[in-house]
């Protein structure tokens, strides 16, 4: 472990200060918006344009780093994500806030792109559940200290904006400083859409309604809680506690999903998500901690969904497809993100905060429905079973060079391959749990 972070702390810091600024910067906009009575469907659109920016900035990303190289896309990403949150301080006018939305979504894809390629390539195998099971953990402190800054500094003002353009600011020295330039150029992996449209229509159906569950959280979250007479730190508190929760639910989720039938899981996390975010749909006056303790519920529900989709189409298509594969699912999860905001955002306009979570129920029954199956359906499994990874539904997923990064060599790739695919020895099974 001590060899990990001495490797790879420059890019566990650097994705600690990018989250931050990130995680911050998405309650801001929905919290300054809501306050100034924009609408619903206004909010909803700038934050598809994040996800828009980010499904986009998958093929920007590999050309860019492609023809530059890794930190000098890095630090040309970080510098324009900089200069457009400040751009938010500049003007109020909202068409101007969804074009800069979807540049910020752009470059940090280029960013996510830069981070976890890079740490692909310089992974062993016998280390690389740990080396991402530790980004995940700087990921989602990330995401969490961006809410508690909301916390301490309770306020909407111009201060917000610049905190989150010191951290992407900031987030640029360690990677600037790094002397680890090893990883390796890109080359571009085939999609194979038409292939898994005919394979997997249901899981990408699924993958669809989990993107649009997801979206609409990170952007209409606050929204419920302002709707709920929540105070600024209040809100900061329940977006804090439940994007921990996509953290809590992962452990106990690779256990589960390495040992039962994950088409079982899947129909059942699903139905979990329907049922506890029911009550918050409903009930108009509730007492703040028991929101929190709903809605802490509902969303390790709704952080296990994309995790056990994946896995799941993992076990059904031949291991040389399967980077193909988790692009296509991105993209279907992207898509979703896309339009989840914007359907969400027109019915709370008129119909109230509460809307959310009963969206939210909706795509849990959604999601039940087409994971049921009296029959099992067959797995293709080389040796063992895909093992289980963890991962946020957001786009910022790991191993996100393997998915969305079309540029893993046949090297790196076979690597990853090989790694999923010999069988696990039960005493390092033990030290180190799946995780990813």
């Amino acid at each position: 472990m001590k060899k990990v972070l001495n490797t790879f702390l420059p890019l566990y810091t650097t994705t600690l200060l990018m989250l931050l600024g990130s995680g911050l910067l998405t309650t801001y906009i929905s919290l300054r918006l809501a306050h100034e009575e924009v609408s619903g469907t206004l909010i909803g659109a700038i934050t598809a344009a994040n996800y828009l920016g980010l499904v986009i900035g998958g093929k920007v990303g590999h050309n860019l780093i492609a023809r530059v190289g890794h930190i000098r896309a890095y630090v040309a990403c970080a510098g324009i994500i900089t200069a457009s949150v400040v751009g938010h301080g500049l003007s109020d006018y909202v068409p101007l806030w969804i074009l800069l939305r979807l540049i910020i979504g752009l470059c940090m894809m280029c960013q996510y792109m830069v981070l976890e390629s890079w740490l692909n390539d310089q992974a062993e195998s016998s280390q690389r559940g740990a080396i991402f099971g530790l980004y995940m953990v700087a990921t989602y402190l990330g995401l969490c200290g961006g809410q508690v800054i909301l916390i301490a500094a309770a306020g909407t003002g111009a201060a917000m904006l610049l905190i989150v353009a010191l951290c992407f600011a900031l987030c640029l020295v360690p990677i600037a400083l790094t002397t680890r330039t090893t990883a390796k150029p890109m080359s571009p992996a085939p999609m194979e859409l038409g292939y898994f449209f005919k394979a997997i229509p249901k899981l990408l159906a699924a993958t669809l309604a989990m993107g649009m569950a997801a979206g609409a959280f990170y952007g209409l979250a606050p929204v419920y809680a302002i709707s709920q007479g929540l105070s600024t730190q209040q809100i900061g508190m329940f977006m804090g506690v439940t994007i921990f929760a996509g953290m809590v639910s992962q452990f106990p989720l690779s256990w589960l999903s390495d040992r039962y039938d994950r088409q079982h899981l899947l129909f059942f996390t699903a139905l979990l998500f329907a049922v506890a975010s029911l009550p918050l749909s409903l009930l108009t006056h509730i007492g703040f901690y028991w929101m929190l303790a709903m809605a802490f519920v509902s969303s390790m529900a709704m952080f296990s969904l994309y995790p056990l989709g994946v896995a799941i189409a993992n076990d059904r298509v031949d291991p040389e497809r399967r980077v193909s594969l988790t692009a296509c699912l991105l993209m279907a999860f992207g898509v979703g993100a896309c339009f989840g905001p914007l359907l969400t955002g027109a019915v709370m306009q008129p119909f109230g905060g509460n809307m959310l979570y009963l969206f939210f129920s909706l795509c849990g029954v959604t999601i039940a429905g087409i994971s049921w199956s009296r029959k099992r359906q067959p797995e293709i499994i080389v040796d063992a079973p895909m093992p289980h990874v963890v991962m946020p539904d957001s786009l910022t997923s790991s191993p996100l060079a393997v998915a969305l990064n079309p540029g893993l060599d046949e090297e790196a790739i076979q690597e990853v391959m090989v790694d999923t695919s010999d069988e696990p020895d039960p005493e390092e099974e033990a030290a180190h749990p799946s995780s990813g």
